[in-house]
């Protein structure tokens, strides 16, 4: 296993790191055995960093992490979560103040059974009613937390780059890492034109969802998947390309996403061992000389015209529900 530094925290944490969104319903019905035991068998290859968050089945996922990793000494795994997005209830989905903020740390590491997590991010920021809440509320509120003791480090996750930026330029309050997720795909390769503004103001660098949250493989996404009707017949018509040739797509785009500079670790999100032994694998001894011509066939014949996204899908999207939900 490879390890980084996380940006300048001297945490160092394995280049593949341990997703909890699949320990939860979110990608499929979830059985927390296997959730248990695929935590379990990742320590054992060598993954260090595991990233979840109340989102994930509304703390199913971060009370996984809690069993799987009780008895486990502290020093030998790095764990981050988060706040700020917490229930599937349109009107109690975000909430970022920092009354909430506060109760939300308290809670994951109730969960957790731990008495600190090292990395503790604001969630999905793009839904904050203003940036002024971020700055002035939900930031001031995690640095109380790592004052006390319930948190090393404060970072961001979001879905828009340009608006981490923003907040990392304006924060009165250090960001030491930021979450980066699809935008570092075959697909959507954004992040890179970032890496160099992070990385030169020490702040660690974590690319999740190599796969496009399931898009970018054989099995295709999600019935929830935000992204376009177009998009998704694009996708389709290369995992169906791949199948012909007896290759999975997720593996070649997986391999794509380890393969990219300057992430300090990629959170993956794996439904069995299995998975998680095969991207292991693909790390460690890269595509064979079929897959990387399929991967070369991909990126001309599918993905060659355009970058793939849903910018400005979520959002709009959540906004109509709450005017829908108020009369507006």
């Amino acid at each position: 296993m490879q390890y980084n530094e996380l940006g300048t925290t001297g945490l160092k944490v394995s280049h593949v790191g341990l997703g909890g969104a699949t320990f939860s319903n979110i990608y499929g019905k979830f059985d927390e055995a296997k959730g248990v035991e695929l935590i379990k068998e990742s320590l054992k290859l060598g993954v260090n960093y595991f990233e979840t968050g109340p989102w994930y089945g509304q703390g199913t996922s971060e009370k996984t992490f809690g069993k799987a990793l009780k008895g486990v000494p502290r020093q030998s795994f790095v764990i981050g979560s988060k706040v700020g997005r917490y229930e599937t209830a349109t009107e109690r989905m975000f909430d970022f103040s920092a009354e909430k903020t506060e109760a939300g740390v308290d809670n994951t590491l109730a969960l957790l059974e731990l008495d600190y997590v090292d990395l503790i991010q604001v969630h999905d920021i793009t839904f904050a009613p203003d940036m002024s809440v971020i700055l002035k509320e939900t930031l001031p509120a995690l640095e109380r937390a790592v004052k006390d003791g319930k948190a090393r480090f404060i970072g961001i996750a979001d879905y828009d780059l340009d608006l981490i930026k923003e907040v990392v330029e304006e924060s009165e309050v250090k960001i030491s890492s930021i979450l980066s997720y699809a935008k570092g795909t075959i697909i959507d390769n954004r992040l890179q034109n970032y890496t160099m503004y992070f990385k030169d103001k020490g702040i660690g660098i974590i690319n999740a969802a190599a796969t496009g949250m399931g898009l970018l493989s054989n099995k295709g996404p999600q019935p929830w998947h935000p992204a376009s009707d177009d998009i998704k017949a694009i996708c389709r018509r290369a995992s169906d390309y791949c199948k012909t040739k007896n290759v999975e797509l997720a593996r070649i785009a997986t391999w794509y996403a380890l393969s990219q500079p300057d992430i300090d670790t990629n959170v993956c999100g794996f439904y069995n061992v299995d998975q998680l032994v095969d991207t292991l694998e693909v790390l460690r001894t890269g595509l064979s000389y079929h897959e990387l011509d399929i991967l070369a066939d991909l990126q001309t014949r599918f993905f060659d015209k355009m970058t793939l996204h849903w910018d400005d899908v979520e959002l709009p999207a959540y906004k109509e529900k709450l005017d829908n939900l108020y009369g507006k």
